[in-house]
């Protein structure tokens, strides 16, 4: 117990440890909760999805917590569903037909114009081909008429935002701002109760569902991109990925470096020199390049680049680090007391020779983490990143490509950003502390 208690106040006098430790336990227990609450097939199928899986959402929309930074209340996404808050009316006609006016209620209260608007509309066989009327009612009484004889489909999707006709009919202003525009000041959204009410005379039989979206500025969390998806699935899911991928490569490069290194330089002679030829053969050998070579040329799995990375990590200079600190173990006393009560090699090497530089061991393995996560998401952002993982590399690629910074969605970049260095950080921090408390000649009185 007093033991424990020696430890505990020893680590109290390494704050950076402890904040270290707070940071990778929040990346922990997102990396835990994350595959809980978003499974692996559902997080895949969401990032890979399209306008059937994230069609409700805007493009390029920033994350809601933009409007703290902004006097204006920026224009969030607003759905109107028959079922929810629509209303329906109809009236039998003579012929077997009946007059169906969908109305579709909404309350704007936002200072800007919103991004994009869309209708969309499902009908029975009975009433496709049928035409419909479709119109927008604005709070101070005005009724524009969008469309007044569109053809019913089984399924169709009216894009407001883009019907040129509509354009000029309101003075050549953008549908999505002409319709919300205050008649004295375009410039500027008029608040209060819209309507969108579309009109239609179908067979008594015939059925009729639409979906008004009115697509904000800003969306959840973390924002969206260029296909819609809410950011926050791939920020989330980066987490365990980053922690699998970076934490399996140091495990894998670091043990077998050491186990390698201890074997090479107790049995010396030929194995020593084996070893020591392929660690100078290693040291010469670009890992970036091999890596973007077997990108293109064999697969972009990220678990064929892990095991890449560490078959070409276990010779690498931290081998010549080892061997130089098992020559001067090697020479110890208790080790000849080992050789001559007749202890083999294999005794030797796990039992007395490895375990004397083990505490070296941690510090060593904690700061090359960071080093690998890095390393997957500069493949990810050449465009050689996982085609299905969603990671953090993947959204920087992303934003890249889709020219983020010269269109200012700084969030695109910043977010994925942020997360990779607040991870170096919190590993360095404990690292370095790690560093200092298992090696003497670091630490402070």
């Amino acid at each position: 117990m007093q033991n424990w208690l020696a430890r505990l106040h020893e680590i109290r006098r390494y704050p950076a440890l402890m904040v270290g430790v707070v940071i990778i336990g929040l990346f922990v227990m997102v990396g835990i909760c994350t595959p809980i609450a978003i499974p692996y097939g559902e997080g895949i199928r969401l990032w890979r999805g399209g306008e059937d899986v994230w069609g409700n959402n805007p493009k390029y929309a920033a994350p809601v917590w933009f409007d703290l930074f902004t006097r204006d209340r920026l224009p969030r996404t607003i759905i109107v569903r028959l079922a929810d808050g629509g209303a329906e009316t109809d009236e039998v006609t003579n012929g077997g037909m009946k007059r169906v006016e969908i109305a579709l209620p909404f309350q704007y209260v936002y200072d800007g114009f919103p991004d994009e608007l869309k209708l969309f509309t499902t009908a029975s066989s009975q009433a496709a081909g049928r035409p419909i009327a479709i119109s927008w009612e604005t709070p101070d009484g005005r009724t524009i008429v969008l469309q007044d004889n569109r053809l019913l489909k089984k399924s169709d999707t009216y894009y407001i935002s883009q019907d040129k006709d509509l354009r000029e009919r309101l003075s050549k202003l953008a549908p999505e701002a002409g319709l919300f525009a205050d008649p004295d000041n375009t410039e500027k959204p008029l608040k209060g109760d819209y309507r969108l009410v579309l009109t239609a005379e179908v067979p008594a039989a015939a059925e009729l569902d639409a979906r008004l979206v009115v697509y904000g500025k800003i969306h959840g969390l973390a924002g969206t991109d260029h296909r819609r998806r809410d950011l926050m699935v791939a920020l989330l899911w980066g987490a365990p990925i980053a922690l699998v991928f970076g934490v399996a490569a140091a495990v894998g490069t670091t043990v077998l470096t050491y186990i390698l290194a201890a074997t090479g330089t107790w049995l010396a002679g030929k194995v020593d020199r084996v070893f020591q030829w392929i660690t100078q053969v290693n040291l010469i050998i670009p890992l970036l390049p091999v890596m973007i070579m077997i990108g293109y040329l064999y697969s972009r799995s990220i678990w064929t680049m892990l095991a890449i990375v560490i078959v070409l990590n276990i010779f690498s200079s931290t081998m010549l680090t080892y061997r130089a600190m098992f020559l001067q173990a090697k020479e110890a006393p208790y080790i000849e007391a080992a050789q001559a009560y007749g202890a083999g090699n294999l005794r030797i090497i796990l039992r007395y020779l490895m375990p004397r530089l083990a505490p070296t061991l941690l510090p060593q393995f904690v700061l090359i983490i960071p080093l690998f996560v890095f390393l997957e998401a500069t493949l990810a952002l050449l465009g050689l990143g996982d085609p299905v993982l969603p990671t953090w590399g993947k959204v920087l690629e992303n934003a890249y490509s889709g020219g983020a910074l010269l269109k200012g969605y700084y969030y695109w970049f910043l977010e994925p950003s942020v997360l990779l260095m607040t991870l170096g950080i919190g590993f360095a921090l404990i690292g370095y502390s790690l560093d200092r408390i298992v090696n003497p000649r670091l630490r402070t009185v």
